[in-house]
């Protein structure tokens, strides 16, 4: 069964930087596009940023240049390096899975609908 877990959330002042992970288990990464989304307090769940298994990348416009996502198959992981962090940023972030042959899991930023094996979770706090 694909289980995904998120960790490294954590409470920061605007400005810093934290790295989160999503462990991927009961299947081999590299079969999936990974998707990191986040849901601001009151707001809906929003995509952020993927990674397909060759390594394009997609970020929303309100994270580029300041977030970072990448991959190690080998070790089952895919990490969010998030720098320059804005009070904004504030959420629960998830990753979840898609199947790269939805040629659109990738395209731009990763439609909810098309990934699965949420996690819960991990918070992410920025304070001003």
């Amino acid at each position: 069964q694909l289980q995904l877990v998120e960790s490294g959330g954590g409470q920061v002042q605007a400005g810093g930087s934290l790295k989160l992970t999503c462990l991927v288990s009961g299947f081999a990464s590299h079969h999936f596009a990974i998707g990191w989304f986040r849901q601001a307090p009151g707001k809906e769940r929003e995509g952020v940023s993927c990674i397909t298994s060759s390594r394009t990348t997609h970020y929303a416009d309100s994270v580029k240049g300041r977030f970072t996502v990448s991959r190690d198959d080998a070790q089952n992981m895919v990490y969010l390096q998030m720098n320059s962090l804005k009070p904004e940023d504030t959420g629960v972030y998830y990753c979840a899975a898609g199947l790269e042959s939805n040629t659109d899991i990738c395209a731009g930023v990763p439609p909810q609908w098309a990934y699965g094996g949420w996690g819960q979770g991990t918070q992410v706090t920025v304070s001003s």
